[in-house]
């Protein structure tokens, strides 16, 4: 049988839209199998500060659709260094902490795989981020609900560009990724879109713009993941408007915007899922995991293989962005 008896929660890192789901997840599927459970506040920062809260059924009532987390969230330069952790590890002693389930992306698991491996904690991790970028995971959480941002945003704003016949270059997030901005392009029915991922993406747009753009003579929408190393979107919005005076060009930068808002009904049950799966894995005698989520599926993923390892894009959808901007 297993020797855990309480469980300790924390999100890190950036947040994300099903958060808090995943947090009630987690702390009513302790409490169903009679665990004793605590939230961490401002992940691995409030770990070290020692801000640990008890939690029970009703600290989590009425939270599914909230977007954000009521954990909150904080980066951690202390817990970077070994006296950090270690500061960590003797809070999660005082406490008779036995397991810790962390939610976030690749930092968060970057820092509880080092944790486990000095502390010998078991840690398991729920993927989320907007992103969508580690790999072992179709999907994380977050991703869903941030892509159906961007889409009613970009919906909007063609139709001012349609009023005026202008070219948009809109940013998304995505860092070093272009998930985002790829899978909501194809949605929000863009002409074009620039990943960090393909670089000659910059030629395909200029071939767009002498050909389509100047053709239709009509509004067009331009996704640039904020990742984009070779100029940015405002750079690349200032050369073309160089190269095509006869172009409106217009920039539009989302933001924070896409981290915010209520939950899709699909990360809502994504965050369920992998919440309870994350508290019967510790039980199971797992640790320094990811519970991701393969062919509809809960999968467990070593820490160490989702970090290593990159997630690429679907080279189809690459190819369907130009196929559809015809």
């Amino acid at each position: 049988m297993s020797k855990i008896k309480k469980i300790g929660v924390l999100t890190s890192g950036g947040d994300a839209p099903g958060m808090n789901a995943a947090i009630r997840a987690v702390v009513r599927a302790s409490i169903y199998h009679k665990l004793d459970v605590v939230g961490i506040e401002q992940g691995y920062h409030g770990l070290i500060l020692d801000r640990i809260i008890k939690m029970d059924s009703s600290s989590v009532s009425g939270i599914i659709n909230q977007g954000g987390t009521i954990l909150k969230s904080a980066r951690s330069e202390s817990f970077r260094t070994k006296e950090g952790r270690a500061k960590a590890a003797e809070v999660i002693k005082k406490h008779k902490i036995d397991a810790l389930v962390v939610i976030g992306g690749d930092g968060t698991f970057t820092g509880a795989r080092i944790f486990t491996q000095e502390h010998n904690i078991p840690i398991v991790g729920v993927p989320g981020t907007i992103d969508n970028d580690l790999y072992g995971t179709d999907y994380t959480i977050g991703y869903d609900t941030a892509s159906n941002t961007v889409i009613e945003a970009v919906d909007k704003i063609r139709d001012t560009a349609s009023a005026h016949s202008r070219l948009f270059f809109v940013e998304v997030m995505g860092r070093d990724a272009g998930f985002l901005a790829l899978r909501s392009a194809i949605a929000a029915g863009a002409e074009a879109v620039l990943v960090p991922e393909v670089k000659t993406d910059h030629q395909k747009l200029e071939t767009f713009l002498q050909s389509g753009f100047k053709k239709k003579k009509t509004s067009s929408i331009v996704l640039v993941a904020e990742g984009e190393k070779e100029f940015g979107v405002v750079k690349i919005a200032d050369q073309v408007s160089k190269n095509h005076p006869e172009y409106d060009v217009r920039v539009t930068i989302l933001g924070h915007l896409q981290r915010g808002g209520s939950p899709t009904a699909f990360d809502r049950v994504l965050a369920s899922r992998l919440g309870v799966s994350a508290v019967e894995a510790l039980l199971d005698d797992q640790k320094s995991i990811m519970v991701g989520w393969v062919n509809r599926e809960v999968v467990h993923v070593p820490f160490n293989q989702a970090l290593k390892n990159k997630k690429n894009l679907t080279p189809a959808l690459l190819s369907l962005i130009e196929v559809l901007s015809i």
